[in-house]
């Protein structure tokens, strides 16, 4: 309910990717349509302002502020401090007087911690309220989103944080990315993007089908009997890396957890040729049996049920455990797991290991295969101390794989 007495909704009814629309309560069926859908944005929230109203936009999984009046007419864009994501609005309740026209939210990039920052209507601009407590400097770095044609000619787009604008010579890149459940990730600080890049390497995070980084359709374009667009998409950004000058396969690794640990499991076992190592956490890989184990019965609405003997044969067309074939040259790979993770089995990857480690054709001195285990641990959840330690051990593997000095 609004400060007007009227009701405000936002609705993907006729928009995957969000309007909002209006209604007075006394004529609740008769809904009328105040901020449009766009055909290349996700609207994600909508604040009142002073009478005015604070539009908040995720365009290619970037975030984007716009000011609107009461009557919905667009007045212009906020500037912000840079390629980010915002993450929360706050103004002040309707009993508090003053800094009626202040907006609060919270910001960050791939490299700079979240942050409060303010913008007032009377003001115009945004400005730092709080910085990130133990904030240290960050070096000068270049984030740049490129876009690329999968397979099927779909445009998609990659986030590249580097410490250079352009490519001076090919480096050990880390790509990573997620591609389901609806899940999107724009750019958010991440202590190893930074511990990588600022190592030498170049930090790559592709958005791919799968996400919601350009709403439901995009979603849907990854899921069920579509999942292998997922994995094109992850393999042309890939080739777009080594094309641009930015890697080469011998020094292009790949990081990925849950279901980021399918995407690099299939990653290993489509295309092992293109990626030098593999850190796989968490994994989804025997994806013929995965309702069988522990939540794994909730997915089959993103995957599809083996129970099913068409969705069976979408399963076994990109399961990694059911395409490791004997006779390979596989890359060096590391598992994660974690003993009590409630989501994902581990057994999913002790299988994949020792299927890897039977099967593979490379010197095991120069891509070995391994598995780390990890007791009283869940699937996310975890003290700061143990996340130090996993962190380290997965970046100084992918770091010794593809010869990058930390």
């Amino acid at each position: 309910m609004g400060a007007d007495g009227r009701l405000y909704l936002l609705t993907s009814l006729g928009a995957p990717r969000f309007r909002l629309c209006v209604a007075d309560p006394a004529e609740p069926t008769a809904w009328t349509e105040l901020v449009a859908e766009e055909p290349d944005s996700v609207l994600d929230a909508v604040v009142p302002l002073d009478g005015s109203l604070v539009v908040l936009r995720t365009r290619h999984a970037v975030s984007e502020l716009h000011l609107h009046a009461a009557d919905g007419t667009w007045l212009r864009e906020i500037a912000l401090p840079g390629t980010g994501s915002v993450h929360g609005l706050s103004t002040v309740d309707e009993r508090t007087l003053a800094d009626r026209d202040v907006l609060w939210f919270g910001w960050s990039d791939f490299v700079t911690p979240l942050s409060v920052y303010r913008f007032s209507l009377s003001g115009g601009v945004v400005s730092l309220e709080t910085p990130a407590p133990g904030r240290v400097t960050i070096p000068e770095l270049s984030t740049q989103q490129v876009s690329y044609p999968s397979a099927d000619g779909t445009v998609v787009r990659m986030f590249v944080v580097s410490g250079t604008r352009d490519p001076d010579l090919p480096r050990p890149a880390l790509l990573t990315g997620y591609g389901g459940f609806a899940v999107g990730r724009g750019p958010g600080y991440s202590a190893t993007t930074l511990a990588w890049v600022e190592a030498g390497g170049v930090w790559a995070h592709a958005s791919l089908r799968g996400g919601d980084e350009e709403g439901e359709e995009w979603h849907k374009a990854g899921m069920r009997s579509r999942k292998q667009n997922v994995f094109d998409d992850f393999h042309a950004a890939a080739e777009r890396l080594v094309s641009d000058g930015w890697t080469t396969p011998e020094q292009l690794s790949v990081m990925g957890g849950s279901n980021g640990g399918l995407l690099v499991g299939a990653a290993l076992t489509q295309r092992p040729e293109l990626y030098a190592a593999v850190v796989c956490s968490a994994p989804l890989l025997d994806m013929v049996r995965y309702e069988n184990f522990l939540l794994g019965r909730l997915w089959a609405e993103e995957y599809g049920s083996a129970a099913v003997p068409e969705e069976l044969g979408w399963l076994l067309s990109y399961s990694p455990y059911h395409r490791v074939r004997p006779g390979v040259e596989y890359p060096s790979v590391l598992f994660t797991v974690f003993e009590s993770d409630s989501r994902v089995d581990p057994n999913h990857a002790r299988k994949m290991c020792a299927a890897l480690q039977h099967a593979s054709a490379s010197d095991p001195t120069k891509h070995p295969v391994l598995i780390r285990r990890e007791t009283e641990v869940g699937h996310a959840g975890r003290s700061v101390s143990r996340s130090v330690g996993l962190a380290v051990d997965q970046l100084t593997f992918l770091a010794w794989a593809t010869g990058l000095e930390l």
